[in-house]
């Protein structure tokens, strides 16, 4: 029984190839919307989950080269998908882009902008985010 897990656990994790080229495209997507939303270098550590200085230059130099932790693809993923849902919500790009800086009065948010609750630090607010952008897509906030 315990090989039958084995094999299954395996079939569903993607090859380090795999997980290599998204932590570059990751990567490399987030820079432009680093560039997009005006975020400091603290800002960009902080949403990437605070990897060491050295390695996130590391990355920036070179991504295909970048070994991605899981934590930081989930949070790369959630990013992207937030980009995402503003360019489609808001289809003027510096709207879209500035929205993140603006205070908001949905609940989620308390009067703060979406990039202050992104930066509280925790993988889940960047979920939350997203997952509320996703759901005002959809037709409202449930």
């Amino acid at each position: 029984m315990s090989s039958t897990l084995q094999s299954n656990s395996k079939a569903n994790t993607p090859p380090a190839s795999s997980v290599q080229q998204m932590g570059a495209a990751g990567l490399r997507a987030f820079a432009r919307i680093a560039q997009a939303w005006g975020l400091s270098i603290d800002e960009q550590l902080c949403l990437l989950g605070e990897p060491p200085r050295s390695t996130y230059f590391s990355w920036r130099k070179s991504p295909d080269a970048a070994r991605v932790p899981r934590d930081t693809l989930e949070r790369l993923s959630n990013l992207l998908g937030i980009y995402k849902s503003l360019q489609i919500l808001l289809p003027d790009a510096h709207a879209a882009d500035n929205w993140v800086r603006q205070p908001n009065t949905a609940v989620i948010f308390g009067g703060q902008s979406a990039l202050d609750r992104m930066l509280a630090g925790n993988v889940s607010d960047l979920n939350l985010v997203r997952r509320y952008l996703d759901s005002v897509r959809g037709g409202g906030w449930s």
